[in-house]
C-alpha cells in the first residue's frame, strides 16, 4: 500500500496527547542499561543466601524472563495494527515498548548467567497457571491482530498484556522480589534493575489504561468484553501466586500468601475501577482533544 501522506508533514504531532507524553517520559527515564549494573556484591549475597532462598529467587527469575521474553516476542502485532491505524504518537511510543521488554529480557538473561550461574534452562519452574497465560493466552492475544485488528481484538490484546500479565502478575511479582531484597538489604545491583524495570513497566500498564478506554469510549459494548475477559484471566494469575507458595513446605524469607494475593486483587480492582470512568468520558476527553467546553459538560 502506498503512502498517501505523512502526519508530520500534515497535522503534525499532538504532542499534549496521552501516548506522546509517555513517549516523552520514556525519553527521560527509560534510558537505562543492564550491563552497566555492578553485580559485584550481588554474587556474594547470592552465595551466602540458603539454597531454599536462591530456589525462590531462581524461580521467581524464570517467571520475570519468560514474560519479558515472550512480549519482546509478541509485541509486534500489536504495533503493527496501531501503526496500520494511522496512530503515530501511539505507534511512536510503542516503539520504546519494544526496546525496553528487549531491555528486560537482557537484564534478567544477564543475572541468570554472571549472579546466580546456573543452567539457563529454567523451564521447570513455568508452573500450569503460568503456562496458560504466557504460553497460550497471550501469544493468542497478540496474534489474532496479524489477520484481524478489530477494537475488540485489539481490546484482548491489550488486557490480557497491559492488564493481567503486567498489571497484575508482573507488578505483584516485581514488589515481591523488590521487598525481599530490599528488606534484607540484598543484592543492590539487581534492586536497582528491577527499580529502573517498574518505572518502564508503570508506563506500560499507563499506555493500555488508555487504550483500552478510547476503545471503551469508542463502542461501550467493548467494556462488557474487558470485564469478562479480566475475570477470567486473573484466575491463572492469582493460580501462578498459589503455585509458587505450595512449592515450598516452609517460604523461605517468611513470605506470606495472604499478602501477595492481597496486592494482586488490589490491583486487579485498581485497573478495572480506572477503565469503568471511561464509560462515561468523550473520546476527545481521553484522546486529550476536547475543548474546555467539552471537559466542562
Amino acid at each position: 500500500m502506498s503512502h498517501t501522506n505523512f502526519v508530520t508533514t500534515s497535522r503534525g504531532l499532538r504532542r499534549n496527547s496521552p501516548p506522546m507524553r509517555l513517549f516523552e517520559k520514556a525519553k527521560q527515564f527509560g534510558i537505562w542499561n543492564p550491563s552497566l549494573l555492578d553485580f559485584s556484591r550481588d554474587i556474594d549475597d547470592w552465595n551466602r543466601l540458603s539454597d531454599e532462598e536462591r530456589d525462590l529467587l531462581l524461580r521467581l527469575t524464570a517467571l520475570f524472563q519468560a514474560g519479558e521474553e515472550a512480549v519482546t516476542l509478541d509485541l509486534l502485532p500489536l504495533i503493527k495494527a496501531i501503526a496500520h491505524d494511522g496512530r503515530l504518537e501511539e505507534e511512536l511510543f510503542l516503539t520504546t515498548f519494544l526496546f525496553e521488554e528487549a531491555k528486560h529480557t537482557d537484564f534478567f538473561a544477564r543475572f541468570i548467567s554472571e549472579v546466580a550461574r546456573v543452567d539457563p534452562d529454567l523451564s521447570r519452574y513455568h508452573t500450569p497457571s503460568y503456562r496458560a497465560l504466557i504460553y497460550d493466552a497471550l501469544p493468542r492475544a497478540m496474534q489474532r491482530l496479524e489477520h484481524d485488528p478489530s477494537p475488540f481484538n485489539l481490546a484482548e490484546a491489550s488486557l490480557t498484556y497491559n492488564m493481567i500479565v503486567e498489571g497484575v502478575l508482573a507488578e505483584t511479582g516485581y514488589h515481591g522480589y523488590f521487598t525481599i531484597l530490599d528488606t534484607h538489604n540484598l543484592m543492590p545491583g539487581v534492586r536497582e534493575g528491577i527499580r529502573l524495570l517498574k518505572q518502564d513497566e508503570s508506563r506500560h500498564i499507563a499506555y493500555g489504561i488508555y487504550l483500552l478506554s478510547r476503545l471503551i469510549a469508542a463502542d461501550r459494548q467493548i467494556w462488557d468484553h474487558i470485564v469478562e475477559r479480566m475475570n477470567e484471566l486473573v484466575i491463572h494469575a492469582l493460580g501462578v501466586i498459589d503455585e509458587i507458595f505450595t512449592s515450598y513446605d516452609t517460604m523461605p524469607f517468611g513470605l506470606q500468601i495472604e499478602t501477595f494475593s492481597t496486592f494482586a486483587l488490589n490491583q486487579f480492582q485498581r485497573r478495572l475501577n480506572r477503565l469503568e470512568l471511561a464509560c462515561q468520558q468523550s473520546l476527545a476527553e481521553i484522546e486529550g482533544l476536547a475543548t474546555d467546553d467539552e471537559e466542562a459538560a
